[in-house]
């Protein structure tokens, strides 16, 4: 009987755990294979966050997330903190002025901010 009770703890706690992950997809103004390493770096110590990959072709960051522990707007401010735009918040300057000249837009983006 014993068996059974643990082994329906944890089916519970298994599909309970995969019902609080969620993704989300936020478009940055990363540019270059540094910045996609930046931000997947920052990305996973990030509480709540599962995984991230950047796509530097749409420049579209997925990430995978605990819904319990953080959200897309955490997320975003997270991403402007490092010195990128995530979708329509703006990215804090100072963090990037200390990012690599290749990862400021080609030295153009503080026209764009």
């Amino acid at each position: 009987m014993k068996k059974y009770v643990l082994i329906i703890v944890l089916l519970a706690l298994t599909f309970g755990t995969k019902a609080q992950t969620k993704t989300v997809e936020i478009q940055t103004s990363a540019v270059c294979i540094m910045c996609k390493n930046t931000i997947e770096r920052d990305m996973a110590y990030e509480k709540g966050v599962k995984s991230s990959d950047l796509d530097l072709d749409t420049k579209i960051l997925t990430v995978e997330y605990n819904a319990k522990k953080t959200d897309p707007d955490k997320i975003r401010t997270r991403i402007t903190q490092i010195g990128y735009h995530a979708d329509d918040k703006k990215r804090d300057p100072e963090a990037y002025s200390k990012l690599p000249e290749c990862c400021q837009d080609g030295g153009h983006a503080e026209e764009k901010q």
